[in-house]
C-alpha cells in the first residue's frame, strides 16, 4: 500500500514542476502603442437620409502583435510573452452626406463641415487615453504566464494561445468599453451644441 502511494505522490510533483520551472522565465513585457493612419470616405447613400444631418462611422481597431521568448528546459521549452506592440485607434471614417446635398454646394460643405467636428472628436479622443491604454495594456500583458510546452513544433500554437488569453483580458476589454463611452458623450455633446446656423444660410 505504501509502495503505491509513493508512486502516485511522486507523479503528482514531477509534472507540474516543468510549468513551475517555467515561472523563472517570465519578464516584465515592453509595450509599445501606436495609432493607425486613418482614412476619410465620403459616402452619399442612394436611399434618403435625414436632410439636416449626417453621418460618421468609425471603426476602431485594436491590434496586438506579440514577440516571444523560447527557452528549452528539461522535457520541452517554456514559451514567454517578451513585449506587445499594439496598434489601438480608429483607422477608417465612412462620411455619410444625403443624396440631395450636390457636392460642394453650401448645404454640402455645411454638413460635410459639422461631421468633420465628429471626425476630430474621435482622434482627439484616443490621444486623451494614451496614458489609459499603456497602463490596461501592461496590466493585461504582465498577467500573462510563460506556456510550457513538449514540443517545438507546438510553439506556434503556444503564442496564438498567449496572443488569444492577452486579447480577451478583462483589462482590454474594460478600456474599449471606457472609448466607445467617452465617444457617445462627445457626439451627443457635439450634436446638443450644434445650431445648425449655416446649414439653414444655405436655404434662404
Amino acid at each position: 500500500m505504501i509502495k503505491y502511494f509513493n508512486v502516485f505522490f511522486a507523479l503528482f510533483i514531477i509534472f507540474p514542476v516543468y510549468g513551475n520551472d517555467c515561472l523563472s522565465y517570465k519578464i516584465t513585457p515592453k509595450i509599445t502603442i501606436s495609432s493607425p493612419d486613418w482614412t476619410k470616405t465620403i459616402l452619399q447613400p442612394t436611399t434618403p437620409m435625414d436632410l439636416w444631418h449626417g453621418n460618421v462611422v468609425a471603426t476602431l481597431i485594436d491590434d496586438y502583435d506579440i514577440t516571444t521568448n523560447i527557452n528549452s528546459i528539461d522535457g520541452g521549452y517554456c514559451v514567454s510573452l517578451k513585449s506587445v506592440n499594439a496598434t489601438i485607434g480608429y483607422n477608417n471614417f465612412d462620411v455619410q452626406i444625403d443624396i440631395r446635398h450636390t457636392p460642394n454646394t453650401c448645404s454640402y460643405n455645411a454638413i460635410l463641415k459639422h461631421e468633420e467636428k465628429h471626425i476630430q472628436t474621435y482622434l482627439s479622443l484616443i490621444e486623451s487615453f494614451k496614458s489609459d491604454l499603456h497602463k490596461f495594456v501592461y496590466s493585461a500583458s504582465d498577467s500573462i504566464m510563460p506556456i510550457f510546452i513538449r514540443e517545438y513544433s507546438e510553439i506556434d500554437n503556444a503564442v496564438t494561445m498567449l496572443n488569444n488569453e492577452l486579447q480577451s483580458h478583462p483589462d482590454l476589454i474594460l478600456i474599449k468599453q471606457k472609448i466607445m463611452a467617452a465617444q457617445e458623450i462627445e457626439n451627443k455633446r457635439i450634436d446638443k451644441n450644434e445650431t445648425g446656423y449655416e446649414l439653414k444660410k444655405c436655404f434662404e
